[in-house]
């Protein structure tokens, strides 16, 4: 099988990732910082096919040593979301774009990209319509930014993929509770109740395993794939905040969800997308919202904490 290089595996994709690809017979090499001092990829070192690097994917030298011999590159390390990015704004441009550009300078042609970049890169979309690989691009955040501009330099190298990822959700070794659905049903559970900015907004959301398998769809259907990026989400999961609020309390009742009359959401995305382009290669998801909440209510019954988070 396939000799694989995951930049960040150690992060909340890069956790469920990671021992997909041992289980699918991979080699894994991962190169990580433990920026967050975690330890996700601790069951991971019984295996023979798994190795690690413990350094910064900005460093050349190191990434150009973790490049030698392998034949798929997976790069997960980012400073993820706006919030964060926007906390370290000069770290956010050298994680999450300037490093991709010194990899797509490193790798051989030979060598093949599977790039994750984020669907906040559509903004503010057209009251709907969806949103697809061809809309015109219009991030509204650093992080959004810094991504489409990582995404059109993979592409531009060739023998790569790019996945849009809709918003991710589910529970990982490496949790994060920042994430919208994570964020809501950990209030949920724990705090009876959230108030909401801009119920009406929307956008698109994914399973982390699902994000997981989609990587391995990528891998085994590369040649028929290469060039061209594709949205990664949920086609029965276009909701608003309110609508997500809602099926959240369809298995917790006793939630209640209010909407502010002020105020606003820093993050002001707003968009509809379609996954048609990946469904039409044989893709297809496993977990739906209403699983990924039984999933994610068992997973707070655990974590009471909110050193869990990104930020």
């Amino acid at each position: 099988m396939a000799k694989i290089l995951v930049t960040g595996g150690a992060g909340y994709l890069g956790s469920v990732l990671v021992p997909s690809l041992l289980a699918a017979g991979h080699q894994v090499t991962v190169l990580d910082s433990f920026l967050f001092g975690q330890n996700s990829l601790m069951d991971c070192c019984s295996s023979e096919q798994f190795h690690l690097i413990r350094g910064d994917c900005r460093d050349e030298s190191t990434l150009a040593a973790a490049l030698a011999d392998v034949e798929i590159v997976i790069p997960l390390a980012a400073l993820v979301g706006a919030p964060m990015c926007n906390l370290d704004k000069t770290g956010a441009v050298s994680t999450n774009q300037t490093a991709i550009e010194t990899l797509c300078k490193l790798a051989g042609r030979e060598q093949k990209i599977v790039y994750p970049t984020t669907n906040s890169g559509y903004g503010i979309g057209q009251a709907g319509k969806f949103c697809t690989e061809e809309t015109p691009l219009n991030p509204i955040s650093l992080y959004g930014l810094t991504k489409v501009r990582a995404e059109e330099a993979v592409l531009d190298r060739g023998n790569s993929i790019t996945f849009r990822l809709a918003t991710v959700f589910g529970a990982s070794p490496r949790m994060r509770i920042d994430l919208l659905v994570n964020d809501f049903v950990y209030r949920a559970v724990h705090d009876r109740a959230v108030v909401i900015f801009e119920g009406h907004f929307k956008r698109n959301y994914i399973h982390i395993r699902d994000v997981a398998r989609a990587f391995l769809h990528a891998i085994d259907n590369f040649d028929a794939m290469a060039g061209r990026p594709y949205n990664v989400g949920l086609e029965e999961a276009n909701l608003s905040k309110l609508e997500l609020c809602a099926k959240i309390r369809e298995h917790i009742p006793h939630f209640t969800f209010v909407e502010a009359s002020i105020g606003e959401d820093p993050d002001r995305r707003d968009y509809v997308v379609s996954n048609k382009r990946i469904l039409s290669t044989g893709f297809r998801t496993a977990w739906d919202l209403d699983r990924g909440i039984r999933e994610l209510i068992k997973a707070f019954g655990i974590l009471r904490q909110s050193k869990y988070a990104n930020v």
